[in-house]
């Protein structure tokens, strides 16, 4: 059974966390200067997200953006386990589990930035991780 239960869940987690690396005092401004868009689409409940790393940054939950420099796709269930710091991305990549259309080497440069965010998103899910019977 997947960890999210509808998109209104992906938005809040995954969206969220996003959302917090914007506000993040040092991954935000890193990303921000990243100057790159990134369109996510997530299956098992599909979902999608526009991340717009400029200044500002934004994140638009549901947004569409076929032209964006980057094109993701995957199971939102390893977008849940790459947040909690048990992806490895580049690997998912390799292995076809995550499919990109664009310049990877841009997303594989902003990776390390995201690990501050670990924490923050497994606060954020602590509740939902305890009704979802995570542990």
């Amino acid at each position: 059974m997947p960890f999210f239960n509808d998109a209104s869940d992906v938005y809040e987690y995954v969206g969220g966390v996003f959302r917090a690396a914007a506000e993040h005092p040092e991954v935000g401004p890193q990303m921000a200067a990243a100057g790159i868009t990134m369109q996510v689409y997530y299956t098992d409940p599909d979902a999608s997200l526009t991340v717009r790393m400029h200044d500002p940054m934004t994140v638009e939950d549901g947004g569409d953006d076929p032209d964006a420099d980057i094109i993701l796709r995957m199971p939102s269930d390893i977008a849940d386990r790459y947040w909690r710091g048990e992806y490895n991305l580049a690997v998912g990549l390799a292995k076809g589990k995550v499919k990109a259309r664009g310049p990877v080497n841009k997303l594989l440069k902003l990776v390390p930035l995201t690990k501050p965010l670990f924490p923050m998103y497994r606060e954020m899910v602590a509740t939902k991780d305890t009704t979802a019977g995570v542990s």
